[in-house]
């Protein structure tokens, strides 16, 4: 087996440019190992024991699909994952795959036992997922060269390897190719407790002080999200440093937040936007593109990155007709609720 190591993906499908400093600071503020990941405990326990057994019985490991909401850590597995196999990592994502050729060249690449992970994965164009399959199944691929009378099918063998892919939307992908991972695992929001020690190692990465209570009120405003977490930490310590704190106190937290346009309780300008756009129709569900153009943002951006937050934390609810606002979100924004909406069920008592 070859020595792990992320591919900088310089070439084709790969070229990602540079990282700017934001991003190379979370590289560095991912850990190194899954001694050191926080959280999703069940998870990391699967997937470290799937890759004991791999190992013992001297096979590739099983493709694996891990998904989940943005920033819980599914790209940071995988890089995991290829580390402790003693393996290269390769990475790329779905909208990078636009040819087939695209992922030919990626998979006759690849060494024995390598891993390659696909960001994004529901977004394959279904003409280079369908090259998947052989690939998957037995490492093969059966490639059309020319059209018409003269057209011909050439087979190219490949080395066995590991497909790692991830998804904010599991349910995009086909029936057909979700049956093709050995390994399903589905990542969930993290507590409080644990986003505290997720930050204070990060803290410690950064050479910055703070206080326990201080990195607690930054995780309760974190929505259950590390990525998240990570950049408010960054952006606190940056007022830490200009107000010359010697740590990251509640005074550093509370001035951060506050420039950042997030609420103790966790919600920021666009989450507010979102629930008076449902507040102002009073009790009639609203559709995914109304609330979309009402705040100016895009559809696919309000369900994935908004919504499953207010859902999670009781300010609206899903029908087939709409979205609805609960009555929580009515008190949130100082707002009477109607007396009656002709929706019965509107304010369910989990909602309450």
């Amino acid at each position: 087996m070859k020595p792990s190591g992320p591919d900088t993906g310089r070439d084709g499908p790969l070229a990602s440019g540079a990282l700017d400093a934001d991003e190379a600071l979370d590289a560095t503020l991912r850990p190194r190992t899954f001694g050191e990941f926080v959280g999703q405990e069940r998870v990391v326990g699967n997937v470290r024991l799937y890759i004991a057994a791999a190992r013992e019985r001297k096979e590739v490991l099983d493709h694996a699909l891990f998904s989940g909401p943005p920033g819980l850590g599914k790209t940071t597995l995988a890089t995991l994952l290829a580390r402790d196999l003693g393996v290269n990592l390769r990475t790329t994502s779905g909208p990078a795959l636009e040819r087939p050729r695209d992922l030919v060249g990626l998979l006759t690449d690849l060494g024995e036992g390598d891993v390659l992970f696909i960001d994004e994965i529901h977004r394959i164009p279904r003409a280079v997922e369908e090259y998947l399959y052989t690939a998957m199944e037995q490492y093969r691929l059966h490639i059309v060269i020319d059209q018409g009378p003269d057209a011909r099918s050439v087979e190219i063998a490949l080395k066995p390897f590991t497909l790692v892919g991830a998804t904010t939307r599991e349910g995009l992908l086909s029936a057909p190719f979700r049956s093709r991972f050995g390994i399903l695992e589905k990542l969930e929001p993290y507590s409080v407790e644990e986003l505290t020690r997720i930050l204070a190692r990060s803290a410690k990465v950064l050479s910055v002080g703070a206080d326990e209570g201080a990195l607690r009120a930054v995780a309760a405003r974190s929505r259950g999200t590390p990525r998240v977490a990570n950049r408010f930490l960054r952006r606190i310590r940056d007022v830490a440093q200009v107000e010359r704190r010697e740590r990251i106190d509640a005074a550093s937290v509370r001035e951060g937040m506050r420039r950042l346009g997030v609420s103790e309780d966790g919600l920021d300008a666009t989450d507010v936007r979102v629930l008076e756009a449902l507040v102002r129709a009073g009790g009639v569900p609203v559709g995914l593109k109304t609330i979309a153009a009402a705040i100016g943002e895009e559809e696919g951006t309000v369900e994935e990155v908004y919504e499953p937050f207010l859902l999670r934390e009781g300010y609206l609810l899903r029908t087939a007709r709409g979205r609805l606002p609960t009555l929580r979100a009515f008190e949130r924004l100082g707002v009477a609720a109607p007396a009656s909406t002709g929706q019965p069920g509107l304010f369910p008592p989990e909602a309450r």
